[in-house]
């Protein structure tokens, strides 16, 4: 296929004439699609259906340690769902919390509490300092951002990869005290999709830094969530412990796209120091989580076997529609030079990185023609994407049918893009 910058002025101008006239037809059938969100589908929540009917009788709300779930107590997760989502995590149940439903949750708690109390080893509250600095590899992950955002902390960008943020410019940065901690979705990055590489994690646990406080927020969101490949990563509190720091990273994990993202089980790991020393702060917030859907989800998932084996159907139901995401780019956009794409091991998300300043412009007609997608910037902190190129792109909500039609808009609208940005040029 004959790339974009190949062609004449005359050309592109003939070439946009008869892409303006498609992209009309679409505006006409007046089409309301949304692959914003990584959500799933209907389809993927019926997986997990039986586990309403799980608890019936009053014997089976009794939890391993004799409490009744349906009453106050266990603060930190019964034992058995401590144990069950710290095999999850690669840690001991004595090093992991289990609370609600949300693990962004637990994130902007433990983020709040640093700014209000500090955090194991701090001298102070981080609200007492001038600056509370933290890195944000990029693209990442949205609602990270908007957590520091809201907290008043400043966002420090750096580039990320698919093995990892750029080390070099993260070791650079926490000689830095007011550098406090930094953002990680190690394994399928969000949204790249890619992994964290050994050198990373190694780095990230021995790394000296200027802020005994420092601390990594490890985001396991897509921990078991693979497509087309399971990758390995090293274990990050196991790094942290052999570099003499193991109070540095905390791990954060839930079941909302395994079970349901409205009413699944999130959890917590650090080091038993760490533990204890949440606990304590918990113990001011609250009395108990639901126990009840704790116990629900383990007499349901069971053990990592039976969280695996949902993983499964979960990636047998979301791989056609990557496919089909990832074929309409290969197909309509290969070779036009209107942009690169990233094939994702696992995950929920595609990234699409357009030339130089078309982001906003693909978003703006896919919108016009009825597909919504996650907002341009939202990739970036401040929602500040210096060239204006990166898009995510969520397959997994759409049906089949939908996502067709959605991706022949979103490569339609890169294309127009691509030739409007030419023929300014």
């Amino acid at each position: 296929m004959k790339s974009y910058r190949e062609f004449s002025k005359a050309e592109l101008e003939n070439e946009l004439n008869e892409l303006n006239k498609k992209y009309k037809e679409y505006q006409d059938i007046g089409l309301a699609l949304n692959m914003s969100r990584g959500k799933p589908n209907v389809n993927q929540l019926v997986f997990s259906m039986p586990m309403m009917d799980i608890l019936k009788e009053d014997d089976d709300y009794i939890a391993a340690d004799g409490v009744d779930v349906r009453n106050y107590g266990d603060l930190i997760g019964i034992p058995e769902a401590r144990k069950l989502f710290a095999d999850f995590l690669g840690i001991k149940p004595e090093e992991t919390i289990v609370l609600g439903n949300a693990s962004l949750n637990i994130m902007y708690d433990c983020m709040a509490r640093a700014m209000l109390k500090g955090v194991l080893g701090s001298d102070k509250p981080w609200s007492k300092y001038d600056k509370v600095k933290w890195i944000c590899p990029v693209p990442g992950y949205d609602r990270h951002f908007t957590i520091c955002e809201f907290l008043g902390i400043e966002m420090i960008p750096v580039k990320l990869s698919d093995y990892g943020p750029d080390m070099d410019a993260v070791e650079e940065l926490v000689k830095n005290e007011s550098v406090k901690g930094i953002w990680c979705v190690p394994k399928y990055t969000n949204p790249y999709g890619g992994c964290y590489s050994d050198e990373a994690v190694k780095r990230l646990a021995s790394m000296k830094c200027a802020a005994k406080d420092f601390r990594i927020f490890w985001d396991n969101a897509y921990a078991h969530h693979y497509i087309y490949k399971d990758v390995p990563v090293l274990n990050i509190l196991d790094e942290c412990k052999k570099a003499g720091n193991p109070n540095r990273c905390y791990l954060f994990g839930s079941t909302s796209k395994i079970t349901f993202p409205g009413a699944g089980v999130a959890f917590f790991g650090a080091s038993e120091e760490n533990i204890e020393f949440t606990k304590k702060q918990l113990n001011a917030q609250t009395i108990s989580c639901d126990k009840i859907n704790m116990l629900r989800h383990v007499r349901f998932l069971k053990d990592m076997d039976g969280i695996k084996a949902i993983m499964d159907k979960h990636a047998e139901a979301l791989r056609p529609k990557f496919d089909a995401v990832l074929n309409a780019l290969d197909t309509e956009l290969s070779g036009r030079d209107a942009g690169t794409w990233v094939k994702p091991e696992g995950g929920y998300f595609v990234t699409f990185i357009g030339n130089k300043n078309t982001a906003k412009r693909i978003y703006e007609l896919c919108k016009g023609a009825g597909v919504t997608l996650t907002e341009p910037g939202c990739t970036h902190p401040y929602h500040n994407d210096p060239d204006d190129a990166f898009l995510r792109l969520a397959p997994s909500f759409p049906s089949p049918e939908e996502l067709s039609k959605a991706m022949e808009i979103f490569t339609l609208s890169a294309k127009i893009a691509t030739v409007e940005n030419l023929l300014k040029a």
